[in-house]
């Protein structure tokens, strides 16, 4: 019963060992089955055995029995944990005297020589804990000390064995390992009488064992299989961030040294401080003895790199991981190189300028928002809304200041003609505060602005140069509703481009800043290959924007007033060269279509009373002219003229429905007209009934006035846009 019991409680031991060695091994990644797995081992067991009365085991007598054996072990290699052996044991039995027992009791002392083979199943939890279990079967010879039956022989005879054991090891280091293991034991005799010995015995053994091999945590005994190449790192820019995660920082070589092939090799690179967790690389299958291949270096760093400032050395990681014959080996290889703050940049891609424009930067999207608040009273809603903010940005950043100013330390176009040369973009926060900047400075500045409220914008480089320009919502066709010279845009894929000599900005209006834009940009019309425009939200894709913490800049806007006179006025020369041109084209022709045309323009431009005029000379030249008598419908309901409004468009209504042209688009700017009228006069029923009618001719004129169908007067204050979105006839 003892032995069940100590049986019982070393399985209780080693399963409360096994336990926490195994929690003490789920965080690690690598297995130390595979990593200290060795070739062989040799060692001395020393055992003391019992007979087993629970299984009907009975010696006959008190007797003491050791077992003293000399045992290998060889490991698997491709299971290293399945380990078979070999022993070569001595087991002797002898009496234990006691005065009770009887004497002759001595004379079955004997010993056993016996050999075993067998398997032994040892996982290694850590480096340092096994647990584990054997099986052996082997065979003895059995020889009894004295003559056992009176007639002067001695007596032999072999025995077969079969012991299963549990293992418990404690690994001392690599090559050194001690280990206790609870056994149970059979053994029966082999073609003899004496069965005395035959049956169960349990024992408790201890033994030592030499491992043959190299410690692989030993500094000689690392795996140096691989050869790294081509460690000479580039300068890194740090608003170029998006982009390392994606494309490479460089290329490097490794190459197998090793006679035979590697595995599962995984090629990373760290930069501690800068990355939370290594950039994987490549994963490559197997490398042959001496081949070598080239692997792109992605990184992908975190939001510090924009915490630095100037040029940071630093130095960082290759970690290359493989299997060399089966061994699980990995390699560092050290890399240096600077990292240049926020601001830096080389021209050999001039996308790269798409990292520095910050629409997200709250504090440009206040001070975009503030200059747009002090100016949309003033602002034209039949205008180009990109033009008018253009104009308003232009105009509120000469205010606050800022003037151009060369760089001194690297010119732009000493930096465009060398891409080797760092060149330096302030971002434009910080151009915002310093008041002054270049071209690159000031063009992504006011791009950012514009981006900021939704504009599209785009960055234009010429030799030598590099500018700002703005995608309007203005159809092609309509290029005379921005500027009547046709020159004075850019048809870019059939969308109107504004662009703006940005440096001008506190030297001139803005009139001259669009001018001057279209003629550095016409200037290269002869070698259109050294010029381009680049849109910045393309750009954006590849280099996304640098990532800034939110900050407050504590500027001093400027005197709103002046910034609103200064709009005012371009705006008003901007509106003044397009009618000019419209009257002098209806001069020119005559005709009743033409000095409709022209009081549309107007009307649409603000000038009420101008289109009036021109209505009034359209209808002149023919007084059944329909188009103008809808039109000055419109221009009346603009003025407030609720009542005037309605008496000529319930006339060109009844004229449309007596001629049956109900289909055409004049009839929906009447129903549209017509309804608006009532809403304003607060006479939401008719209004109403206007509107079900053009939803049935126009469901889409419907959709976008849908207000008009609410019956709620407080909407015309919060929807000045749709008030304003007449239909205008044309022939």
């Amino acid at each position: 019963m003892k032995i069940i019991k100590t049986l019982f409680l070393t399985a209780v031991y080693m399963g409360a060992v096994y336990s926490a060695a195994l929690f003490a091994q789920s965080g690690e990644t690598i297995n130390p089955n595979e990593k200290y797995k060795f070739p062989a081992a040799a060692g001395i067991e020393y055992k003391g055995m019992s007979p087993t009365a629970e299984l009907g085991t009975d010696y006959g007598g008190e007797f003491l029995t050791t077992d003293i054996a000399f045992a290998g072990y060889f490991p698997l290699g491709f299971f290293p944990t399945v380990q078979p052996f070999a022993k070569i044991g001595l087991v002797t039995t002898n009496w234990v005297e006691d005065p009770e027992a009887l004497k002759t009791l001595d004379k079955f002392n004997n010993y056993q020589i016996y050999g075993q083979i067998g398997a032994a199943y040892r996982y290694m939890l850590t480096k340092q804990f096994e647990v584990g279990g054997l099986l052996g079967f082997g065979i003895s010879e059995l020889v009894f000390n004295h003559d056992l039956y009176g007639d002067g022989l001695d007596y032999g005879q072999q025995m077969f064995m079969t012991d299963l054991g549990a293992t418990l090891a404690l690994n001392l280091s690599y090559n050194i390992s001690l280990s206790a293991s609870p056994t149970i034991r059979y053994t029966t005799h082999l073609g003899t009488t004496a069965t005395q010995f035959d049956g169960f015995s349990t024992g408790f053994s201890i033994s030592g064992s030499f491992r043959v091999g190299e410690d692989p945590d030993a500094p000689q005994a690392e795996i140096r299989s691989i050869k790294a190449g081509n460690l000479q790192f580039p300068p890194v820019f740090a608003p170029m961030q998006s982009y390392y995660s994606k494309n490479p920082v460089t290329t490097i070589s490794i190459k197998n040294v090793e006679k035979l092939k590697l595995t599962d090799i995984t090629v990373s690179f760290f930069q501690a401080g800068f990355m939370d967790t290594p950039t994987k690389a490549a994963s490559i299958d197997e490398l042959a003895a001496d081949e070598t291949v080239n692997v792109p270096i992605p990184a992908i760093y975190n939001q510090q790199v924009f915490s630095t400032e100037g040029i940071t050395p630093l130095t960082g990681e290759i970690i290359v991981e493989y299997k060399n014959n089966g061994r699980v080996a990995s390699q560092k290889f050290p890399v240096s190189y600077d990292l240049y703050d926020k601001e830096s940049l080389t021209w050999d891609d001039n996308n790269k300028v798409g990292a520095f424009i910050t629409p997200a930067d709250s504090a440009l999207r206040n001070y975009s928002s503030y200059v747009r608040q002090i100016c949309k009273d003033y602002t034209i809603d039949g205008f180009s809304p990109e033009l008018q903010t253009a104009m308003q940005i232009f105009f509120a950043l000469g205010e606050l200041g800022i003037l151009y100013q060369k760089d001194p330390t690297s010119p732009f176009e000493a930096a465009q003609e060398n891409p080797l040369i760092v060149d330096a973009i302030s971002l434009p926060r910080n151009t915002m505060t310093r008041a002054t900047g270049d071209c690159d400075d000031l063009t992504v500045l006011f791009c950012s602005l514009m981006e900021a409220v939704g504009i599209e914008t785009a960055f234009i480089t010429i030799p030598g140069h590099i500018y700002a320009a703005f995608k309007t919502s203005t159809p092609s066709r309509s290029y005379k509703m921005l500027n009547p010279d046709r020159n004075m845009t850019l048809n870019i894929d059939g969308e109107l481009w504004i662009p703006v000599e940005i440096t001008l900005i506190g030297e001139a209006d803005f009139l001259t800043a669009w001018r001057t834009g279209v003629e550095e940009y016409t200037a290269w019309d002869g070698q259109p290959e050294v010029r381009a425009l680049n849109r910045t939200r393309k750009a954006q894709e590849i280099y996304r924007p640098v990532v800034l913490t939110e900050k407050d800049l504590g500027l001093q806007y400027g005197d709103k007033n002046v910034i609103v006179k200064e709009f005012k006025t371009d705006l008003g020369k901007a509106i003044a060269a397009i009618i000019d041109d419209s009257e002098k084209e209806a001069k020119d022709n005559g005709s009743k279509g033409s000095y409709n045309r022209l009081g549309i323009t107007c009307a649409q431009l603000g000038e009420y009373n101008k289109a009036e005029q021109a209505f009034n000379s359209a209808l002149t030249i023919d007084r059944n002219y329909l188009p103008p008598k809808i039109n000055l419908g419109n221009v009346y309901f603009m003025k407030g003229e609720y009542q005037n409004a309605l008496r000529l468009l319930h006339g060109a209504e009844n004229s449309i429905l007596e001629s049956g042209k109900t289909d055409g688009s004049s009839y929906s700017s009447v129903l549209l007209s017509i309804s608006k009228c009532y809403y304003e006069l607060e006479n939401f029923d008719k209004a109403n009934e206007y509107m079900k009618t053009l939803a049935d001719v126009d469901p889409e004129a419907a959709a976008k006035n849908s207000y008009l169908a609410t019956g709620e007067a407080g909407q015309r204050a919060s929807d000045r846009s749709s008030r304003n979105s007449l239909l205008y006839a044309e022939e």
